[in-house]
C-alpha cells in the first residue's frame, strides 16, 4: 500500500507545480553551460589573437653573403636584421700583428699590400757631409770634378766605431784602389751595406754573422778619392744590385 501510495504522489508531483520546477532546473543547468562555453571560447581566441600578433612582429630573415658583396652586404644585414653580435670591420682601422708587433692595414681582396722597408740605424753618429747622388753629377772636392756619387759621406772623428747598419754576415773584406778599407755586409734580402774608409784594421772576419749595432771597425782614411773632405764614414746601400739612396732606409 504504501509503495503504490508514494508512486501516485510522484505522479502528482510532475503533473503539477513540480514539473516546471524541474523545467525551470534544466534550462538554468543548460544556461549555464552555454555560457561558461561561449567564454571559453572567447580566452581561446584571445590568445590565439596574441599568439598570431607575437608570430606576425617575428621575422627570420636569411642573407647570403658573397666575396663580391664586400661591406655593403654586411651593412645590409646590420640594418634588415637583429642585432646577433656581429662586429662591423673598419677598413681604415689599424690590426696589431702579436708575432711582430707591428701595425698593419686590414687586407681585403684586390687590395695593394705596401710592404715597409727594413729598418736600419746608423752606422755612425755625425753630420752629412755629402749626399747620394746616382741621377745627377755633383762636385769632387778631392777629384775636382763632377761625377755621381753612390753613397753618403758622415763625418765623424778618426777611429770612430763604425757598426753594422742592419743584421747580416761579412760578404767581404777589401783594400780598394779608390775606397781604401771596405767591409760590405749581406742581409740576405737581397739587399746589402757597403762601408769604406775604414781604418786598416778591421773587427771582423769574411763569413761573421753581425747583429745590428755590432761593431765592424773605424773610421779611418783609407779612401783616396775622397781624402780632400777629411775624416768620415762613406755608407752606401745596394738593392738587387742598384744603388739606393741610404737616407729613405736610415731613422730621420
Amino acid at each position: 500500500m504504501s509503495s503504490k501510495s508514494s508512486g501516485k504522489k510522484l505522479e502528482g508531483f510532475f503533473t503539477g507545480k513540480g514539473f516546471y520546477i524541474v523545467l525551470f532546473l534544466c534550462a538554468a543547468v543548460i544556461g549555464v553551460s552555454a555560457w561558461m562555453m561561449a567564454a571559453g571560447n572567447e580566452t581561446m581566441n584571445d590568445t590565439s589573437k596574441n599568439n598570431s600578433v607575437g608570430m606576425t612582429n617575428k621575422r627570420v630573415e636569411t642573407i647570403i653573403l658573397s666575396p663580391e658583396s664586400g661591406t655593403d652586404s654586411q651593412s645590409a644585414m646590420a640594418e634588415s636584421g637583429p642585432d646577433v653580435g656581429v662586429a662591423a670591420v673598419d677598413e681604415e682601422t689599424p690590426v696589431l700583428d702579436s708575432e711582430s708587433e707591428s701595425l698593419t692595414q686590414v687586407w681585403h681582396e684586390g687590395d695593394v699590400m705596401e710592404v715597409a722597408a727594413p729598418m736600419y740605424i746608423w752606422p755612425i753618429q755625425g753630420q752629412l757631409e755629402r749626399l747620394h747622388s746616382m741621377d745627377a753629377l755633383a762636385y769632387d772636392v778631392t777629384m775636382r770634378d763632377w761625377r755621381t756619387h753612390e753613397g753618403v759621406d758622415i763625418a765623424a772623428a778618426l777611429g770612430s766605431t763604425v757598426t753594422a747598419s742592419h743584421s747580416g754576415r761579412v760578404e767581404s773584406i777589401e783594400n780598394d784602389d779608390l775606397y781604401g778599407t771596405v767591409v760590405v755586409l749581406n742581409h740576405g734580402d737581397g739587399s746589402s751595406s757597403r762601408y769604406a774608409n775604414l781604418a786598416d784594421t778591421v773587427l771582423v772576419n769574411v763569413g761573421d754573422w753581425l747583429e745590428c749595432g755590432a761593431a765592424i771597425g773605424t773610421v779611418g782614411t783609407s779612401a783616396l778619392c775622397e781624402i780632400g773632405q777629411g775624416a768620415h764614414l762613406h755608407f752606401a746601400l745596394f738593392v738587387d744590385g742598384q744603388s739606393v739612396d741610404p737616407l729613405e732606409y736610415l731613422p730621420a
